[in-house]
């Protein structure tokens, strides 16, 4: 009976450790795969920056940088509406480190330049993680 006990309890410390592993590896090849983006490229996240997201394979987990002088801009999450509207909805995640990086989710994402006028020059994106 003890033998039985304990082979069972290997077994399951086995399967265990099994399962660990392949989940180490899932998350470190995801990890892997992850692409970081620059926004705006060597111009960084600046004036009429909007459009550059476009035709980029973003992927969910994907790191957006955004690089900007501190004090002169900031990046904020919005929603549609407010990134149409170019408006700051209270409680929306802002960032202003001059070196923002955000994990893009699946789907849209909307980021704008809470400043105000810097959204309506162009300082906003939406790229689209698959």
């Amino acid at each position: 009976m003890f033998e039985k006990m304990c082979d069972e309890k290997g077994n399951a410390k086995l399967v265990s450790t099994v399962m660990l592993s392949i989940l180490l590896i899932h998350i470190h090849i995801h990890t892997a795969n992850a692409t970081s983006y620059t926004v705006g490229d060597s111009s960084g996240w600046t004036f009429n920056v909007a459009g550059w997201e476009k035709g980029k394979p973003f992927k969910a987990g994907d790191t957006l940088i955004f690089k900007y002088v501190v004090g002169q801009h900031n990046t904020v999450v919005v929603d549609k509406a407010s990134y149409d509207s170019c408006s700051v909805p209270a409680g929306a995640p802002t960032y202003s480190s001059g070196n923002d990086k955000l994990t893009l989710k699946k789907g849209p994402n909307y980021l704008i330049c809470g400043i105000r006028g810097h959204c309506e020059a162009g300082m906003k994106i939406a790229p689209v993680a698959a």
